[in-house]
């Protein structure tokens, strides 16, 4: 059974940066496609990005293109923000599964518990 934990969250000002990772508590993340995603007070939770299993295919939600980026290696996958802005708080789950794509059909069967990102001044 696979395990995430998030971990890299916390306060910071407009403009900062913070670098989330997520990894699994037992076993190692090489053989599942990894998607971040986020969800704020009152909002509809959202994909917000992805990295397949080889690492072949990436996917940014337009929101974030230019100032994040997603990079793995066979242990955990990391999600660097920068140029935060108040529109990116949010709670940020990590997600697998072993589906090798990141269409966003498909469900995502293991989660972890969140990270809270805040921006704010």
């Amino acid at each position: 059974q696979l395990q995430l934990v998030e971990s890299g969250g916390g306060l910071v000002q407009p403009g900062g940066s913070l670098r989330l990772s997520c990894a699994a508590s037992e076993f190692t993340l090489a053989d599942y496609t990894i998607g971040w995603f986020r969800q704020a007070p009152g909002k509809e939770r959202e994909r917000v990005s992805c990295i397949t299993k080889t690492g072949t295919s990436i996917y940014y939600v337009d929101s974030v293109k230019g100032r994040f980026a997603i990079s793995r290696d066979n242990a955990k996958v990391n999600l660097q923000m920068n140029s935060l802005k108040a529109e990116d708080t949010a709670v940020y789950y990590c997600a697998a599964r072993t589906f090798s794509s990141c269409s966003s059909l498909g469900g995502w069967p293991y989660w972890g518990k969140g990270s809270l990102v805040t921006v704010s001044s």
